[in-house]
């Protein structure tokens, strides 16, 4: 009943058994940022796989429970679409992903994929990790928790 992230796994029960079980359930949305060192699939593949595994892992997210995803990107990362990348983790094959490309800003940040993220939570589900890596810390260090706050996601880094 109960997946290896410690969510209840609604893939196994029907609709009417969850309502049964008094979970309060809310749509909630998470965003987050990182960067690639150049636009290569290589490179665009670690780091989208580091900001998804962040997400899940600080957050405690089953991928089931996710709604939709937008990703963007800066118009010079073009190798390779970041929901190609989401689409072949496990259990993410049914989650709506969309991509665009990012408004142009001068002096914004370069080579920089950013997430929106809808995803079912149960709403006594504990505060919201935004997770923003590598330069993109930077675009909002509100949000840029430090490692000790996260304790799941501290033991995933290398």
């Amino acid at each position: 009943m109960v997946n290896p992230c410690g969510c209840i796994d609604l893939n196994l029960f029907s609709h009417q058994f969850v309502e049964d079980l008094g979970v309060e359930w809310r749509v909630r949305a998470i965003r987050g940022a990182t960067t690639a060192s150049e636009n290569s699939v290589a490179a665009i593949r670690e780091v989208v796989s580091e900001l998804l595994d962040e997400l899940e892992t600080g957050n405690q997210i089953d991928a089931n429970l996710i709604i939709s995803v937008i990703f963007s990107v800066t118009r010079d990362l073009d190798a390779i679409f970041p929901a190609a990348i989401a689409r072949q983790r496990p259990n993410w094959d049914q989650v709506a992903l969309f991509d665009v490309q990012q408004m142009h800003v001068e002096g914004g940040l370069e080579r920089c994929i950013r997430f929106l993220i809808h995803v079912n939570l149960p709403a006594s589900h504990g505060a919201i990790y935004h997770p923003y890596l590598r330069q993109a810390k930077n675009l909002r260090p509100d949000w840029s928790l430090t490692e000790a706050a996260v304790p799941a996601v501290q033991s995933q880094r290398h």
